[in-house]
């Protein structure tokens, strides 16, 4: 007796943690049901897949969509349907740029009413680790977010301030209690603010000038007091977009001896260097800043040898007027959540020719397997299905009209690339498709298993 599926997805080369096969894909009630080749049995729907590759649905681990709160930089809906569009199935939106920030229970609430309206992927989210919330973690952590995240320097946002010492060591020793990881953007405050200020006094502004004002030391010194603190604690840390080797060394050199530390980094640190961004202007402008190709080259030695963890957009929008005038005091964030996997597959795959089941591991199972989510991450039975069809050897310019964000602006735009995304299915149903957004927002939230 034949299977009956609700969806077959047939003749794609589907990409696994054991390496590439062509398979077709059986799906039922929104679960990957059966994965063999020439699968026997009929379907409600099936697509064909022939000459794609077929990747597990992304998920990005880091991004900022503002909402609520910041809607005229980005919302739920315009970064959701952008990230449909990338080929990602799920996101971490951090507890800043909304506004009020997500620090206790009533805001996760807040943003939890918005997204379950408007987001056409599952999502997560981050809570806040900051020196007014430490009696807070608790709520947060039943209410159900993935993991919490604090800034060592100023984060750009006045109500979200920067963890000192006492605040990490306390609220590292909660979050270990409560079994959930931190984050940190790791800058030391006193450096950046010191070179920062003395920089504006001498009208020293442009986009060099500002990267002299973070220079490599500020991360990996606040790397080593972040690890410092994990060992004593016992509290998973996870050090946010690792911008240099030296950083990705140190967290390295501390798994060896047992700490629980992961490396996430962003596809500009692996794709740009400080050339592009004095060519782009400010919206190449991050923190920390993009640096030299010398670095750039041991960034993807680090990667290859697995010690960078997962790659993430930090998708940081704002509104256009903000990275106008002065490089130094323009907005420090870059649009790119819709390019994180077109990225890699342009340059790891056909650039370096790195294994395709790497490349997914870095955009969705690693962070599935970090964070807990036990039906995501990978194409194999009982996972939810979330894929996302590629037609590895498409070529394209990527043009503002092609973005889904608010505003038209990010530092790809103009770049080309090779692998698109021409299909993305979430549990089952397609939500994107040559081009368009398909049906309604549908996304839920996910909840670490702990």
């Amino acid at each position: 007796m034949s299977n009956l599926y609700d969806l077959i997805v047939r003749g794609g080369q589907v990409v696994t943690p054991a390496g590439t096969r062509k398979a077709d894909i059986g799906v039922s009630d929104g679960k990957i049901a059966a994965l063999e080749a020439e699968l026997p049995g009929s379907a409600g729907e099936t697509i064909d897949a022939s000459g794609l590759h077929v990747f597990p649905g992304c998920t990005d681990g880091h991004v900022h969509f503002n909402d609520p709160g910041r809607t005229e930089w980005e919302t739920i809906r315009t970064g959701s349907s952008a990230l449909a569009a990338g080929g990602a199935t799920s996101f971490f939106d951090m507890p800043l740029n909304c506004s009020p920030c997500t620090l206790d229970a009533g805001t996760f609430r807040d943003k939890l009413a918005v997204a379950r309206r408007d987001s056409f992927v599952d999502f997560g989210f981050w809570g806040g680790l900051t020196p007014r919330n430490l009696d807070k973690l608790e709520e947060l952590a039943e209410s159900g977010v993935v993991g919490f995240k604090a800034f060592a320097c100023f984060s750009g946002i006045d109500e979200f301030e920067r963890a000192d010492d006492y605040t990490l060591l306390i609220g590292m020793e909660k979050l270990a209690r409560l079994g959930l990881p931190l984050m940190v953007h790791c800058e030391n405050a006193e450096i950046t603010q010191a070179l920062t200020e003395r920089a504006k006094a001498e009208n020293r502004t442009s986009a060099r000038e500002y990267e002299a004002t973070r220079p490599p030391v500020t991360e990996t010194e606040s790397v080593a007091g972040l690890l410092a603190l994990a060992e004593e604690t016992g509290c998973r840390l996870i050090i946010a977009h690792v911008s240099t080797a030296a950083a990705a060394d140190l967290v390295t050199r501390a798994r060896n001896r047992g700490v629980d530390a992961y490396c996430e980094t962003i596809g500009h640190y692996l794709i740009f260097t400080e050339e592009d961004v004095v060519r782009l202007g400010a919206a190449a402008k991050c923190s920390p800043p993009i640096r030299g190709e010398a670095n750039r080259a041991e960034m993807w030695d680090r990667l290859r040898n697995g010690e960078i963890a997962f790659v993430s957009s930090d998708h940081s929008p704002s509104d256009p007027e903000l990275k106008k005038g002065e490089f130094l005091r323009a907005w420090g964030g870059i649009a790119a959540c819709q390019s994180t996997l077109p990225a890699l597959l342009t340059h790891a795959w056909h650039g370096r020719q790195m294994e395709l089941s790497d490349i997914a591991a870095l955009t969705a199972r690693n962070v599935s397997e970090i964070f807990g989510l036990v039906s995501k991450g990978r194409i194999a039975p009982g996972f939810d299905a979330d894929l996302a069809l590629v037609d590895l050897d498409r070529a394209y310019t990527l043009e503002p009209s092609a973005l889904f964000y608010k505003h038209k602006v990010s530092p790809y735009l103009g770049a080309r690339f090779q692998g698109v995304v021409t299909r993305t299915l979430l549990r089952g149903q397609t939500v994107f498709l040559d081009g368009k957004i398909i049906g309604e927002p549908s996304g839920r939230l996910l909840k670490p298993s702990k």
